[in-house]
């Protein structure tokens, strides 16, 4: 999976088949579901509740089908401005929290990882929003 920065959803979706590889920013994590991590996320850092994120239309497909392969998704607005607002103890104390989420759910990834995971993303959604574009992810 690689989390990128596009101008548009026209311009994201061009990454399905290839991948973003000349976006101007990107960042390429593995080993957890991206679709439900930023739903998590969202629900972490901006209130609300999975389930309502989820029947809301979160994440929003931008390109692909979700149960046939490769797909890309648009980071939400709201993600993103909570993310680009958030204090970097903000970020962390996220970061715990999903860490533990997902060990609820039998997923073990380290409390040092989500936190580069949280803060880098959260550092690339601040560059994009300068640049009046928007993050996307495209999972292959």
């Amino acid at each position: 999976m690689k989390f990128f920065v596009a101008p548009d959803d026209t311009s994201a979706g061009l990454a399905l088949q290839t991948g973003p590889e000349r976006a101007f920013g990107s960042l390429s994590f593995g080993n957890f579901d991206p679709e439900e991590a930023v739903v998590e996320w969202e629900w972490l850092l901006a209130g609300g509740s999975f389930e309502e994120l989820v029947e809301a239309g979160e994440p929003r497909i931008i390109a692909g089908l979700d149960d046939e392969g490769c797909v890309v998704f648009a980071i939400s607005p709201r993600l993103s401005s909570a993310l680009a607002e958030a204090t970097h103890s903000r970020l962390s104390d996220v970061a715990a929290s999903w860490t533990q989420l997902r060990a609820e759910d039998g997923e073990v990834i380290d409390t040092e990882i989500t936190d580069v995971i949280v803060g880098d993303l959260a550092a690339l959604v601040t560059s994009a929003r300068r640049q009046n574009q928007s993050v996307y992810c495209w999972v292959a």
